[in-house]
């Protein structure tokens, strides 16, 4: 039965910090040592729910009609793996380029491993420099540009 709550967790997860921007869930279901992995390019991890908040504030505030669906969720034991689709409009200035009004969509698989009731780890793989590419036009330079 812990799977399929876990799988229910996870697509509440998805739509309160992804479609919403309702970062409670993270605070209140997120290890204090959680270790997330695959999040910006310099493949630095992230340690607890502040670390994740700020990687999530800084792409939503980038993107703030970010639409993201659940392709895909299945799980197995203490892991849940989703793969996930976005589409939103780069209407902010944090990724380290200014906005610029495209439209884009990135895809991606997210793997978290649920101990009682918390995430304790993750793993993510997400087309950032498909992103990025989207987002290249003539004058505007992506070098340095990130994703976290």
């Amino acid at each position: 039965m812990f799977v399929d709550e876990n799988i229910a967790f996870m697509r509440q997860w998805f739509d309160d910090v992804w479609n919403r921007g309702d970062f409670q869930i993270v605070r209140d279901r997120m290890a204090h040592h959680a270790i997330g992995q695959g999040q910006n390019e310099q493949q630095q991890p992230l340690t607890g729910p502040e670390e994740f908040i700020a990687f999530a504030t800084r792409i939503r505030a980038a993107f703030p009609d970010i639409k993201l669906v659940v392709e895909d969720i299945f799980g197995v034991d203490d892991r849940v793996a989703i793969r996930w689709s976005a589409r939103m409009t780069h209407l902010g200035d944090t990724l380290g380029m200014p906005a610029t009004s495209m439209p884009v969509e990135t895809n991606g698989i997210t793997i978290v491993q649920i101990t009682d009731g918390k995430i304790t780890a993750g793993w993510d793989c997400w087309d950032q420099a498909g992103l990025m590419k989207q987002l290249a036009s003539p004058g505007v330079s992506v070098a340095g540009a990130t994703g976290s």
